[in-house]
């Protein structure tokens, strides 16, 4: 019950001290690197608390396991909202769609402008982005980047299962020959196995065909110190 009744006022401050604006579009949304403080400060909390005997030393490390998360919470939120805010900024104009997913960052690559029918050659507008986004991959080396391919369900499964790998190598490849390091890519193709849309209709096809390029933070980013 006193564990309770240390954390539950944290777990409160998640939720206030997580919300932002959107520079972009002026919209309230949660701030990662104020949630990501906010959890890691509850999470060191309770790893604290319990470590602790009697109840002023589990207090004093409640306290001192939320400072400790606290920062290591706010170093990789503030790592990839930056990477977030370059990456927005370098790719406006451009058919990419940027998501964010709690710490990851998803780029998605819509075929219809990343690919030609049938092809895995990448098309110069694909080409122009890629190199936006290997221009800032080469600054934040501790991000993982997992290229995965998908398309419709159209055709046969296994030639669309093949056609998205080579697709996604084809991604990872130029991502590579630009200052990527192939020790951080992952690749791999789902096929028709994961669409985000419905097969039944052209426009949810079209959906389906695309490459996303998740960036995920590695442990490295918790000592990121915003400039």
């Amino acid at each position: 019950m006193r564990l309770y009744r240390l954390l539950t006022p944290l777990a409160a401050v998640v939720l206030v001290a997580g919300c932002a604006t959107d520079p972009y579009g002026g919209n309230t949304q949660r701030s990662t690197t104020a949630t990501g403080t906010g959890i890691g400060a509850v999470i060191g909390a309770a790893a604290g608390a319990l470590s602790g005997d009697g109840s002023t030393s589990r207090r004093d490390r409640a306290l001192i396991g939320a400072a400790v998360g606290a920062a290591a919470g706010a170093g990789i939120g503030a790592y990839m909202d930056r990477q977030e805010q370059q990456l927005r900024q370098n790719l406006q104009g451009s058919r990419i769609e940027i998501d964010r997913r709690g710490d990851d960052i998803v780029l998605n690559m819509p075929s219809s402008v990343t690919f030609g029918f049938d092809s895995s050659d990448l098309t110069p507008q694909a080409r122009s982005s890629l190199n936006e986004v290997s221009n800032v991959l080469r600054n934040y080396t501790d991000t993982r980047v997992n290229v995965a391919g998908h398309t419709d369900s159209t055709g046969d499964a296994g030639y669309n299962q093949r056609l998205s790998e080579r697709r996604a190598q084809s991604v990872s490849n130029y991502l590579n020959q630009n200052g990527v390091s192939g020790s951080r890519l992952n690749i791999r193709g789902y096929g028709e196995t994961q669409p985000v849309a419905s097969n039944d209709n052209e426009q949810g096809r079209a959906q389906n065909r695309r490459v996303e390029i998740t960036l995920t933070p590695t442990e490295g980013a918790r000592n990121y110190q915003q400039p």
